[in-house]
């Protein structure tokens, strides 16, 4: 399969969890060791205060940083085994981009970095994420599949 093919079924499988049905209006976009998710930001996301809440942000960076973990991942599924997630200020309004990297792996564990951005390009959230290769084939999970 070639390496566009890959990327196409991750983001294809990225729009076919059902947890996508609570972020509408997602968009992805998966390269070799890189992935880029947007959302814009809705009131339905906030917490009490009126801003995003954390676990949006969570949401976010760890799917951009296992995105593009599993960019160089072409037989099995991978799971979060860790994640470390830095808030640094509130988000309200617009839009977010979440920019995720791999940054070292192994024959089992992957580790990738994820950044959160406003729409002005700020900073707002960042995290690292530690994956561990399963012994799901990708090729038995619908998502993937169906391109």
């Amino acid at each position: 399969m070639q390496h566009k093919d890959h990327f196409k079924r991750l983001e294809h499988l990225y729009h076919q969890a059902k947890i996508q049905e609570l972020f509408n209006g997602s968009s992805i976009c998966v390269s070799h060791s890189r992935a880029e998710i947007t959302l814009p930001v809705q009131a339905k996301y906030f917490h009490g205060a009126d801003a995003m809440h954390g676990a949006v942000y969570f949401k976010l960076l760890d799917d951009a940083a296992y995105f593009a973990a599993a960019s160089v991942v072409h037989d099995v599924f991978i799971v979060t085994s860790s994640f470390q997630l830095n808030l640094l200020r509130p988000v309200s309004n617009g839009s977010v981009r979440a920019v995720g990297i791999l940054r070292s792996h192994s024959k089992n564990l992957y580790v990738a970095e994820a950044t959160l951005y406003n729409e002005r390009g700020k900073e707002v959230a960042f995290g690292t994420g530690q994956f561990m290769r399963t012994t799901k084939p990708l090729a038995q999970l619908d998502g993937y599949v169906q391109v």
